[in-house]
């Protein structure tokens, strides 16, 4: 071979084009992909994204909504959603114990002026303690902040459902976004909420209902809300008693209405007497309260004990009519009780010119008409029935117990006895109260006048019958809060603690011996009056005003 033939194929081998392109095109395919892979690597983990926003500055809900759009998710979820879809459709997703559904306006308005046809849309499922509720807000730069939407309680399953889609805040939605979740156990008072920080860099915010509309069925709470956020439900679990605690309240009940029926007839007899030898309008209260007591402790009683006599489904009018008495003994015995606080009121603010026509007459067609007038009308919506009460068992095998009451099986049951036994007793015993604050201040003023203004008798120089008249003021403020219903104000603590079901049991089932024990002090005090040369002493003065007209 000559030199210049191979010259001539060495220049052609080597001005070949395909060699270099070919390697260039390698090695940068091959750096695209290492730079991608260690993008995956530094990534972070999505079940760590909570712990990592928790520990850095700033606001924590807007550090979890941008990491949680870029995390690296190594491990499926079924609790974690994170997938692109279609603008056009409406977006379904199921975490534990909800189904998301968002409507596609939603996810149009998340891509922002982008004209994608897909968008990123996350699903997932936080616990609560990352959620640090403060006191509600008084101003701030949050949404409804210092606004009525703030709402407190127990998050429901400890669960918060958080929905993030795109790049661009959504609110305002006309078809809102729907969050279905499922309970398992009787709850009251639930509400739908989004989690609203108080201020950028704090950790703490509050539930807010705002723009969330809640309701409620017999197994599920279905929240519509017009704008993607932390959503959860917060609710007020009814206290339920145990079965182990159950004997123990019954046996109280049964053995304090059994007194109360006792005491209470021997009290209508002292009213009685003392109303036939001094007739007086405030003995006559009395002898009205004493019998719707009676007949409220003696209908519970009976109500009780015949349901122990019918089957299980079987519902007789006797039931009904026991209910019924129940129902109206309950209503009569507050009013009454109300009608104490107004007597009172007249006898301590009004004090002169409180002649009343047939003033008895009008008070018994209030305290006792109304409550027959409710009593029928719910008769004739056929309320009345067999009531079954819950009782839950350490094993998870829950009990009942039944009384002859509003029935269970009336779809209203609930606000008629919300009406009946909790806005009304609500009502009558802050009326009531404030009557006894009005006696206290009325028995400041007697003291005062009765040391002549003096300051000289302080709490160490009090002798032996200050004491005693102490005691003796101390013992009538017991006895007019017993006459005048304030034990039922702690109905509040049946909702908080079991200790709470149980002194409130005690102190209401026992109230007959609480009028009993009323009774006689008025019947010692009338004899005092006659055999006693001391007048006009505060402590008489004070027992004159609760007890005579």
């Amino acid at each position: 071979m000559s030199k210049q033939t191979f010259r001539k194929q060495n220049s052609h081998s080597t001005d070949r084009p395909f060699p270099v392109p070919i390697s260039r095109t390698m090695w940068i395919t091959l750096c695209l992909f290492t730079l991608f892979f260690l993008a995956r690597i530094e990534a972070l983990d999505c079940n760590a994204v909570p712990h990592c926003c928790s520990q850095a500055n700033g606001s924590w809900t807007k550090c979890y909504e941008r990491e949680i759009t870029t995390c690296n998710q190594r491990l499926r979820h079924s609790n974690f959603h994170h997938l692109r879809v279609n603008v056009s459709q409406e977006a379904e997703r199921s975490v534990t114990n909800c189904r998301v559904n968002v409507p596609s306006s939603a996810l149009q308005m998340s891509r922002g002026n982008m004209s994608d046809d897909e968008v990123l849309l996350v699903v997932t499922v936080l616990n609560s303690n990352f959620f640090q509720p403060a006191p509600a807000p008084g101003g701030g730069k949050g949404r409804s902040a210092g606004r009525s939407h703030h709402r407190s309680g127990t998050v429901l399953g400890d669960s918060v459902v958080v929905v993030k889609a795109g790049s661009r805040r959504v609110r305002d939605l006309l078809h809102p976004v729907r969050l279905t979740f499922r309970r398992d156990k009787e709850i009251e008072e639930a509400a739908c909420v989004f989690w609203q920080e108080t201020y950028l860099d704090d950790r703490t915010g509050y539930w807010s209902t705002e723009g969330c509309h809640t309701n409620v069925t017999q197994a599920e709470i279905v929240c519509c809300c017009d704008h993607l956020s932390f959503f959860a439900v917060v609710v007020n679990p009814v206290l339920s008693v145990e079965k182990a605690s159950a004997p123990a309240l019954r046996y109280i009940s049964f053995t304090g209405s059994a007194l109360s029926v006792l005491f209470t007839i021997l009290a209508l007899i002292i009213y009685a007497r003392i109303q036939q030898r001094r007739p007086d309008k405030t003995v006559c209260v009395h002898l009205h309260l004493t019998g719707a007591l009676l007949c409220l402790h003696l209908s519970f009683l009976l109500s009780s004990c015949w349901v122990l006599v019918l089957d299980v489904a079987d519902e007789d009018w006797i039931c009904k009519g026991l209910g019924l008495l129940l129902h109206c003994s309950l209503m009569a015995t507050f009013l009454w009780m109300a009608v104490e606080g107004f007597h009172l009121y007249l006898l301590l603010v009004r004090v002169f010119n409180i002649y009343i026509k047939r003033y008895m007459l009008k008070l018994s067609l209030v305290a006792w008409g109304l409550p027959t007038l409710t009593a029928v009308l719910c008769v004739s919506f056929n309320v009345y029935g067999k009531h079954t009460i819950q009782l839950k068992g350490d094993d998870n095998h829950n009990s009942t117990v039944q009384l002859c009451w509003i029935s269970s099986q009336f779809p209203q049951d609930l606000l008629i006895s919300y009406i009946t036994t909790a806005a009304l007793p609500f009502l009558v015993v802050l009326f009531n109260f404030c009557m006894v604050c009005l006696v206290v201040f009325k028995m400041c003023g007697l003291r005062k006048r009765t040391r002549g203004g003096g300051s000289s008798s302080g709490w160490k120089k009090m002798n032996d019958d200050n004491w005693a008249r102490l005691w003796r003021d101390g013992s009538t403020l017991l006895g007019l809060s017993c006459v005048l219903g304030l034990p039922w104000g702690l109905s509040g603590l049946t909702y908080v603690s079991l200790l709470g079901i149980y002194l409130f049991t005690v102190l209401n089932s026992l109230q007959g011996i609480f009028i009993f024990l009323w009774s006689l002090a008025l019947t010692c005090k009338s004899r005092a009056e006659k055999n006693s040369s001391l007048r006009n002493t505060s402590s008489q003065k004070l027992m004159t005003i609760s007890s005579n007209n």
